[in-house]
């Protein structure tokens, strides 16, 4: 059995540590931790969108519906490309383009249908109602963070890493809101090391 990719989650939410599949992004050589269909269900089982026994039925689907999978695959992306697109933004300060929140928009119909109103501990919640052998039912729940974050989250803490070509998107959930890393002890060291070597270039 092949081993499964292993992903950083230190995006605070949801949507952002979708957006972080990406490693490298400003960089030519970026890489992309959804290579396979079967990386997709990965991340879904580690941040627990899907359970166990969710995620091997969707192997298996995808297995029997390769097609499927694919194209399911490929829509995650352009997802995720236009929640990085918008949350850049918004962490630069300033307003996503229209025709990204136009491509946000056009997967709020999918969505709406695959949602219901349940009774909850704190009330009311929204349930996904897609089937389990959807082979991309884990996007409801990462277009759902992507609607709670833009709507009733707290967007002035939104940040992007300031390491040279990372591109991460995090919530700054520290007490100064200064945080600049999306993790100190790889962007924040790598960061750091350049910035000493340079200094020592000028000497």
């Amino acid at each position: 059995m092949a081993v499964e990719r292993q992903f950083e989650l230190t995006g605070g939410r949801l949507c952002l540590d979708f957006a972080n599949t990406v490693d490298n992004r400003p960089a030519p050589n970026r890489q992309d931790y959804l290579s396979a269909y079967s990386d997709l269900v990965a991340w879904s089982r580690q941040t627990r969108i899907l359970r166990d026994a969710e995620a091997n039925q969707l192997r298996r689907e995808a297995s029997r519906r390769p097609e499927e999978a694919e194209a399911a695959l490929m829509q995650a992306r352009t997802l995720r490309e236009t929640i990085y697109c918008i949350f850049s933004a918004v962490a630069s300060g300033s307003r996503p383009k229209a025709a990204e929140l136009d491509a946000l928009n056009s997967t709020l119909p999918a969505f709406l249908a695959n949602s219901r109103v349940v009774p909850s501990q704190r009330g009311f919640a929204l349930q996904c109602t897609a089937g389990s052998s959807t082979l991309d039912r884990m996007l409801w729940a990462v277009s759902r963070s992507t609607f709670d974050l833009l709507l009733r989250g707290d967007l002035q803490r939104v940040r992007e890493c300031a390491a040279e070509n990372c591109g991460w998107l995090f919530v700054d959930n520290t007490k100064n809101h200064r945080r600049r890393w999306c993790d100190t002890r790889t962007c924040g060291n790598r960061d750091k090391v350049r910035r000493f070597r340079q200094r020592w270039k000028k000497k």
